[in-house]
């Protein structure tokens, strides 16, 4: 558990078993605002004895030293923190430090943590900064047999409780405290999708994912949650899902999650989240080097049903429809092969050239129905989709293509406030052609070139006119190699996603 005040820095008492931390910009007086609070004086003593050479090393961005200073006989436990120059610190640097803080007062050993200004009068800074204190604290620990067991259902650092009190001049306290606690709601979010996402295979499953969206009803009497099974996903003619999970003694679910908060009736946001709960390639199997991170590849259907925790929270005025199509591909005597031709949802013909492009597959048949049944006012979808994307855009940035240039300059503009990258990629009639099939509508891979648009433009043939942008995350699902070095993104998933869509979402209101 975390729990973040905001107070006036002159309100703000200094006792022992706390950690005061300190940042130290290297081109502003770091005395400004510590002067608010006459027990900080001891601190300003202290830097001010410093050589400016000692001090400017501190100052560097990153570094942190750990001091036991004395007032009045009595101690201050103090942690310098360096910010480096006060122009380049934009907001995922403090989402950063404000994780390294938080990992350092852990290692250390303290629970009740002062910041007293390392934000001063920039309240613009206050959500990473809760941001980066709340996801770096994040442990998926539940497994873990040397942790007691009335802690392992807890994802903060063993069940530990943290108080941060954040100091600011001249601000709008219960303003502030009010955004603390919806950044706190879309922290959980994020939480709740790592979870799942960090599930092994043989714990989340179709119907074991399906029963954990179901818990989001006694949440928020708003949400609906309505859950697919076997024969109701045939009855409905959801052939691509069908095909891909049928061979697997797990069946396939097909997951609905509504949010209906709009006094004024709008059509709702539909998103929908690829949730392949493993992997294995079907009958085109992957090798086995790293298959084990395929238990991710549910990933697009943990961050969707992460939005509708948050959103379970937060109350907002607005419609939201989550469809998640989840599968597991397994080869056997059941499986779908290559060769194979399924009319989907929306009567279009697939051939199957490789068995392990079967994301696109699910994500095609929840698309059209998600469609076909909520008239959406716009639709996104999240999916682990490509390896391509991983090598052209690496493990930090995840594509986005679509056929709505609003929408995703909305979504790229949230996207930049959150820290969360996404870089947009064509889709021209080119890419069409190359999955156009001799012997069905089209084919579900299109060859070596383009594989990230090519998968986008197989799911463009189900999105109808709706505007519409597809986000492949399979570089920026979990953390691999690659992946930068994060304080609020600990090994495992990332939850990525979440926090940008919030972001639209709220701004669109």
């Amino acid at each position: 558990m975390v729990k973040i005040t905001i107070k006036n820095i002159d309100e703000i008492e200094i006792v022992a078993n706390q950690l005061v931390v300190i940042g130290l910009f290297e081109d502003n007086s770091y005395s400004e605002h510590l002067k608010n609070n006459s027990k900080l004086n001891v601190v300003i003593d202290y830097l001010d004895s410093l050589d400016k050479k000692k001090l400017d090393q501190i100052k560097k961005y990153g570094k942190t030293i750990a001091l036991g200073l004395f007032a009045d006989n009595n101690p201050i436990n103090t942690l310098l923190i360096g910010l480096g120059n006060s122009h380049d610190f934009n907001k995922d640097k403090m989402r950063h430090i404000s994780g390294l803080i938080s990992l350092r007062a852990k290692e250390m050993g303290y629970n009740d943590i002062v910041i007293p200004n390392l934000i001063s009068e920039e309240e613009s800074k206050l959500e990473p900064l809760v941001e980066g204190i709340v996801l770096s604290l994040y442990e998926f620990n539940k497994f873990k047999t040397d942790i007691a067991n009335e802690s392992r259902n807890h994802h903060l650092s063993s069940n530990n409780e943290y108080t941060f009190t954040v100091g600011l001049n001249h601000a709008d306290f219960d303003k502030c405290n009010a955004l603390v606690k919806t950044v706190k709601s879309v922290c959980d979010g994020v939480i709740f999708s790592r979870d799942l996402a960090n599930s092994p295979p043989n714990i989340i499953y179709p119907d074991t994912l399906a029963k954990a969206a179901q818990t989001l009803e006694s949440k928020n009497d708003k949400i609906h949650v309505e859950v697919m099974d076997l024969k109701k996903i045939e009855e409905l003619g959801l052939n691509g899902i069908i095909s891909v999970g049928k061979g697997s003694q797990n069946e396939p679910r097909l997951i609905i999650v509504e949010y209906n908060n709009s006094s004024t009736n709008d059509k709702p946001v539909l998103l929908v989240g690829k949730a392949v709960t493993f992997d294995t390639g079907g009958i085109s199997i992957k090798p086995s080097e790293r298959m084990d991170e395929m238990k991710f590849d549910k990933s697009g259907g943990c961050t969707v049903l992460g939005i509708m925790h948050a959103l379970s929270s937060l109350n907002l005025p607005v419609n939201v429809v989550a469809v998640i199509p989840s599968v597991e591909n397994m080869p056997s005597g059941t499986s779908y092969r290559p060769g194979d031709i399924i009319r989907m949802y929306n009567g279009k013909t697939v051939e199957v050239l490789n068995t392990d492009a079967e994301g696109r597959l699910i994500l095609a048949d929840a698309l059209a129905y998600g469609i076909s049944k909520y008239s959406p006012k716009s639709v996104i979808d999240f999916a682990t989709l490509t390896g391509a994307c991983i090598i052209a855009l690496g493990t930090n940035v995840a594509g986005l293509i679509g056929n709505d240039e609003k929408l995703i300059q909305k979504l790229l503009s949230s996207s930049k406030n959150t820290g969360e990258k996404i870089w947009q990629l064509p889709l021209s009639d080119e890419f069409l052609d190359l999955i156009k099939s001799n012997v069905a509508t089209i084919k579900n891979i299109g060859g070596r070139t383009g594989g990230t648009i090519t998968a986008a433009a197989f799911l463009s043939h189900f999105v109808q006119n709706v505007p519409w942008a597809h986000l492949d995350i399979a570089g920026t699902a979990w953390t691999q190699d690659g992946t930068a070095d994060r304080s609020y993104n600990p090994k495992g998933s990332t939850g990525f996603g979440v926090r940008f869509i919030m972001k639209f979402l709220m701004d669109s209101q």
